[in-house]
């Protein structure tokens, strides 16, 4: 997995590259409706032969639109699901005694209910993502307006993520951390 945010970087080309066209598009179409374009003729008509197209192109045409609505569909999936992939996770000191395994998913939920009672915190959501000998941590912590960042970073890398580490028998666990701010101000009570 080579980022925790799959569709960003695909979703920045794909816009990039339909605001480019759009904008071509629409200069194209003020200019030929100016009377700028020397290649068209604006009193022309739109289509210049009546006839049915050859058989072949409604074939193509029609094979594109069903592929390009696919790669849409696709394309929205992947916004409704933007998390990266957890795995079960399987712990086994001695295969002949038993197994235990954990789904990756169940072992945030206390985790994060430690973050919540930061002060400054008002929710966050971890993805833990990857196979237990490749794992990674994701973390969107939601905070007030004008709360120390660096409290928060200090909590969490001296006391909740050693916890998580030692709760999971990790040597290491890599980690990133986003800090989205709220509207909300002032403290709150529980």
């Amino acid at each position: 997995m080579t980022s925790l945010n799959r569709p960003a970087r695909l979703n920045r080309t794909l816009l990039a590259v339909l605001g480019v066209l759009l904008l071509g598009a629409g200069a194209f179409a003020l200019a030929a409706h100016f009377g700028q374009l020397t290649l068209t003729d604006p009193k022309a008509a739109l289509i210049a032969t009546t006839g049915a197209p050859p058989a072949w192109v409604l074939w193509v045409t029609a094979a594109s639109a069903v592929a390009l609505g696919l790669l849409i569909l696709r394309w929205l999936a992947a916004q409704l699901n933007p998390r990266p992939k957890t795995h079960t996770w399987r712990l086994e000191q001695n295969p002949q005694h038993g197994h235990t395994e954990l789904a990756a998913n169940t072992a945030t939920p206390p985790f994060l209910g430690e973050i919540t009672t930061y002060p400054g915190v008002h929710n966050a959501h971890a993805t833990l993502a990857g196979t237990r000998q490749n794992p990674t941590l994701a973390i969107v912590i939601s905070t007030e307006h004008g709360s120390d960042l660096s409290t928060i970073s200090h909590r969490l890398n001296n006391h909740g993520l050693p916890r998580l580490r030692q709760a999971l028998d990790l040597a290491t666990l890599p980690v990133t951390v986003e800090y989205r701010f709220t509207t909300r101000t002032g403290t709150r009570t529980r």
